[in-house]
């Protein structure tokens, strides 16, 4: 029996007995560089591998059969044993070796890519997430990979239960940059514009010495989302990185300018600037929200009408707006009449809108059940920031770097995150 035969055999015998799982893991480290020398020979071995009872020995091996490209007559099979492993290995075993199971599930993912096939890889890694997070809460390094082959597979809804749970602990901070970053994108997508601005807003406040391209990224989709959405960008809050202060703006100049363009309110004035930034707009792939925030002037034009008349004829609402014609107001009326943007009746007779109040008395069982959703939302966040902030208050390091000072802040150096509660 040849040295690597000999090798898996005996780890094998321990992979059988959880009591030896302990004595094991020292093994495997020692053993690491002899499996990824013998990489090509560690495919027939895959057969004999118990991804439930033998994980750990299973993350070695597939670790070091990966390490090297692998050909193209071998990717198919690779596939099916990663997704075999990731949805039959024991959670236990693999947090003993996280780096191992993490660097895995890239190299399936790269696989993918290379495949062109993103969706295969949507539900093992939806399936690793949860395998590898030791709580909800805690971001994994595999979260932003999960969510680019949302995207790149247009399976939005797929990540609609991962970027629900609240996220309070990470690893590294390029892992909350792209998972903020993605969470937008999809968010977008799913047209969940309140949630795509809370994540984006997370992107351009987290703390960062100096500017990064995510950041960048995130501050076009934030104005453009934020105009679609509310009509006007907010001012940067007051605890926002130095770095981000002073740079973020002039490397979106356009999109700061569109903004503008959009506050005059003059639909003319906001397609002279699209006009004049469009390829940027579209090397961007950023030119369907531009258009979405035009489209939101006419809409947010047609909104300010209804606080001054009761009534209004077709073709007048055209002219103020600036749409072409009186079907066109017709059919922007209509759309926000059905989205509850405004509360109007149209008389096909005579082409006239009337406006009316919002009917909402607050006072129906399903908005009371909503509110007290939201306070008891509410209710458990504040509990845990409490939570966090007395281990903060007990931590060595922090307080050895704080020293002395501790930094009072009025209550007006906040402002709210964009995240709709109620």
């Amino acid at each position: 029996m040849d040295s690597i035969e000999a090798l898996v055999v005996h780890i094998q015998a321990l992979s059988s007995n959880p009591q030896d799982i302990s004595h094991l893991h020292p093994l495997l480290k020692q053993s690491d560089d002899s499996l990824k020398s013998q990489a090509p020979r560690l495919a027939p071995f895959f057969d004999r591998l118990d991804p439930k009872n033998a994980a750990l020995f299973g993350l070695f091996l597939l670790d070091a059969f990966s390490s090297r490209p692998i050909i193209r007559e071998q990717a198919s099979g690779f596939l099916v044993i990663v997704v075999n492993f990731i949805n039959s290995c024991s959670e236990e075993q693999i947090r003993l070796a996280p780096e191992k199971f993490i660097s895995i599930c890239r190299r399936f993912k790269d696989q993918i890519m290379q495949l062109q096939a993103p969706m295969r890889g949507v539900a093992p890694l939806r399936t690793a997430i949860r395998k590898l997070r030791p709580s909800s809460e805690h971001l994994t390094a595999l979260h932003a990979d999960f969510l680019l082959l949302c995207i790149l597979s247009k399976r939005y809804k797929a990540a609609q239960s991962i970027l629900d749970e609240r996220v309070f602990e990470f690893d590294l901070p390029r892992d909350l940059f792209l998972y903020c970053y993605y969470g937008g994108m999809i968010n977008i997508g799913l047209k969940r514009y309140d949630k795509a601005l809370e994540c984006l807003h997370n992107v351009i406040t987290a703390p960062m010495s100096t500017l990064n391209a995510i950041a960048v990224e995130a501050y076009k989709k934030y104005i453009l989302v934020s105009l679609i959405h509310n009509g006007q960008v907010p001012p940067f809050p007051k605890y926002i990185s130095s770095a981000a202060q002073r740079n973020l703006k002039n490397y979106t100049q356009p999109y700061v300018d569109l903004a503008s363009s959009y506050a005059s309110g003059k639909v003319s004035e906001l397609e002279t600037s699209i006009e004049a930034n469009l390829e940027k707009f579209q090397s961007d792939n950023n030119l369907g929200l531009v258009k979405q925030a035009l489209s939101s002037l006419y809409k947010r034009n047609i909104q300010r009408l209804t606080q001054t008349y009761l009534t209004l004829s077709l073709q007048d609402i055209a002219s103020t707006v600036q749409l072409n014609t009186a079907k066109d107001a017709e059919m922007h009326v209509l759309r926000m009449i059905q989205d509850g943007e405004i509360f109007a009746t149209i008389n096909q007779k005579d082409g006239m809108v009337s406006f009316h109040e919002d009917p909402e008395q607050y006072k129906s069982c399903e908005m009371i059940e909503h509110i007290d959703s939201s306070i008891q939302r509410l209710m458990t966040l504040s509990k845990k920031l409490h939570t966090i902030d007395e281990q903060i208050s007990c931590d060595p390091a922090y307080l050895h770097k704080l020293g002395r000072e501790r930094p009072r802040y009025d209550f007006d150096d906040f402002d709210s995150v964009p995240h709709k509660y109620m």
